[in-house]
């Protein structure tokens, strides 16, 4: 008996020296940058957590697509949408001044593409448009609210879609998580607590295909890394400041288990490139962590 817990208190401190060590890593890796830097992370078989500033409400950008994809999929469990039913897009959903693949490939709209199509492209490639024909085949905003408090999700608000926030700077603000709750609603997702078996496949599927932010999460992770993640970034306004440069993902490691990580870059004065460099390195000294 005393051998066990003797034992017991060696993994408590070692366990407490690693965290202690991830600590500082990312510490250093924020030290003296001109913006607010949320972080969390969440082991899900072993319930280790790590967050800084993961209690702050932070702008969410294109993560959000994340949160109406799953309402969206909701509304395909209980029968009341279908993968395969056609959503038309014409010049009043394909918006001309936002970020939108659907648009490039569809240019004069007047087709008919499967809500799947709409999805996919949403998620895994951001699009802005296919964001607001979503929201507005289930009502809007308040339906991803309803269904996200529904679920026991807590430190998310969800008031504006993509057009609104891109007449209105500070509209953004009003889209916001914290990366605890970032984190949590993924494991929720793992976990088959938000969707049906089918749907969760789905939309892991989808989120391990996403093409944006390759220089961020998942730059310095080995290749072939199943990571299923969705991104976010606001750009700068005239001012020089960024508002938001995000990603939330759920990371495999060589072992099988897995982490979910949020990071979230508000409000910076640093360029592009630093934004994105301290979201990679977070993100690789996680990885670090646990793979000692």
């Amino acid at each position: 008996m005393k051998k066990l817990s003797f034992l017991l208190i060696l993994i408590s401190v070692f366990t407490f020296a690693q965290t202690a060590a991830l600590e500082k890593k990312i510490s250093n890796i924020i030290k003296d940058k001109k913006a607010t830097v949320g972080v969390s992370v969440l082991d899900f078989e072993n319930n280790f957590k790590y967050n800084k500033n993961g209690e702050k409400k932070l702008p969410m950008q294109s993560v959000f697509k994340f949160h109406i994809a799953a309402a969206v999929l909701d509304f395909v469990d209980k029968g009341r949408l279908s993968l395969d039913q056609k959503i038309l897009l014409n010049k009043t959903n394909l918006l001309e001044n936002t970020w939108s693949p659907l648009r490039d490939k569809y240019p004069n709209g007047g087709v008919e593409i499967p809500l799947s199509e709409v999805i996919e492209n949403t998620v895994a490639m951001s699009d802005n448009n296919g964001c607001d024909i979503l929201l507005k085949l289930i009502g809007g905003t308040q339906t991803v609210q309803k269904f996200m408090d529904s679920k026991g999700v807590t430190g998310f608000q969800i008031k504006f879609n993509e057009e609104a926030m891109h007449k209105d700077w500070n509209v953004q603000y009003e889209n916001y998580s914290t990366t605890n709750s970032a984190v949590q609603v993924l494991k929720k997702f793992y976990a088959g607590k938000l969707l049906s078996k089918k749907s969760t496949d789905y939309l892991l599927k989808i989120m391990l295909g996403t093409k944006t932010g390759l220089n961020k999460l998942v730059e310095q992770l080995p290749k072939n890394t199943p990571v299923a993640r969705k991104t976010g970034a606001s750009g700068k306004n005239k001012e020089g400041l960024t508002g938001a440069e995000n990603e939330i993902a759920i990371v495999t490691l060589p072992n099988g288990q897995h982490y979910a990580i949020a990071v979230f870059v508000s409000n910076s004065t640093e360029t592009d490139a630093i934004n994105c460099k301290m979201i990679s390195d977070i993100s690789k000294s996680v990885w670090d962590y646990f793979n000692k």
